[in-house]
């Protein structure tokens, strides 16, 4: 069973995932507003840590879903929203 969590939970595990796949970035002061992109994360990046991000909360949610995400907070709050349905 998915353990529920907040937004805020679920948005430090997405910054976690990030430092994780671009250790550069440690010490970032991640804002909800961030866009991984403006952040220096390519493609491959970004999909390295949505996947990582999954697997850290145990989750299974559609690519196609989780695209409409613009920044970080939406991806925290489209997560959000699928872990409340599961």
């Amino acid at each position: 069973m998915v353990k529920k969590m907040s937004k805020e939970e679920i948005f430090k595990v997405i910054t976690e995932s990030t430092v994780e796949i671009i250790p550069e970035l440690e010490g970032t002061d991640f804002k909800m507003t961030d866009r991984l992109v403006d952040l220096g994360c390519n493609s491959i990046d970004r999909a390295d840590i949505v996947s990582l991000t999954l697997e850290s909360l145990d989750l299974r949610i559609p690519r196609v879903v989780l695209g409409k995400a613009n920044n970080m907070g939406e991806l925290a709050e489209v997560i959000y929203e699928e872990m409340q349905k599961q």
